[in-house]
């Protein structure tokens, strides 16, 4: 993916922010067939913060599911694209469909659950809260929210634009069951996604990230929303990538992170070079 972004510019800064918490799912949470991607029971994911669809290819592509050249893909999920359940980057829009996904599938008799993943500042979209409204009110135990809380939007910090804290009760009042993890720890996603998925009612996990993981140059800053690696900036990201230099600074934490959980997710090969 970074290579791709030596290539031309593209949303860097959002994929390497939720790059983990895609690849835990589709490594070891979601019941799918990667012969048959139509498979009627399969789980479902959508990236509702479409920025992140280079995140997404990469971990497609690792997974077995896609097999095209990244370059060539659109900037956000679009309908036609192997694993890719529903056009999205229209911001906010991901949660409603989700809540219709869910619905059909428990209507249908289908054990097929979803996993919707947004951004935080995404939630400054009304519509989101319509959908959470819903999804309590149908009881949709095969649906859960991905938060991935990393603090920072297009224009800023999310507490400057436009405060979401405290997020967690916001959550509840809607009726969601919420959970907390570090968005760059495997095991502790593994463990927290799995969680949610079995018990009742929709669930939300807010889980603490990093814009730009991984590239302390791209960390915690806004400007990397989108942009361009000269060569000497990818080689100094491959080169850190490698080595785990990553900074982590984090976004700005409201609360500290809970300690990691038990489970366990393979590690793979690093898909964000």
């Amino acid at each position: 993916m970074l290579r791709l972004a030596a290539e031309k510019p593209i949303h860097v800064g959002p994929a390497l922010s939720v790059i983990d918490i895609l690849a835990v799912l589709y490594t070891s949470v979601l019941r799918r067939r990667s012969r048959e991607p139509h498979w009627p029971d399969r789980d479902r994911l959508l990236l509702s913060k479409g920025h992140g669809a280079y995140g997404l290819y990469a971990v497609l592509a690792e997974a077995g599911v896609l097999d095209a050249d990244l370059a060539a893909l659109p900037g956000h999920p679009a309908d036609g694209i192997p694993g890719v359940e529903a056009a999205t980057g229209a911001l906010g829009h991901g949660l409603s469909l989700g809540c219709g996904m869910a619905l059909g599938a428990r209507l249908g008799g289908s054990p097929g659950r979803v996993v919707v993943v947004t951004g935080d500042g995404e939630l400054d979209e009304g519509t989101n809260w319509e959908a959470a409204q819903f999804a309590a009110h149908h009881r949709l135990d095969n649906l859960v929210a991905v938060v991935d809380r990393n603090g920072l939007q297009q224009e800023g910090r999310t507490e400057h634009v436009l405060a979401l804290e405290p997020l967690a009760d916001k959550w509840r009042a809607f009726g969601w069951r919420v959970a907390h993890a570090d968005g760059h720890d495997p095991a502790a996603l593994h463990h927290t996604l799995s969680a949610l998925l079995a018990a009742p009612g929709p669930g939300v996990l807010l889980a603490r990230t990093v814009k730009g993981r991984g590239v302390s140059f791209i960390e915690d800053d806004a400007r990397w929303h989108s942009g361009r690696l000269t060569p000497e900036q990818l080689d100094r990201a491959l080169g850190e990538l490698a080595a785990g230099a990553g900074t982590a600074r984090g976004a700005e934490q409201e609360a500290p992170l809970p300690g990691r959980g038990p489970g366990e997710a393979p590690a793979g090969r690093d898909v964000r070079a």
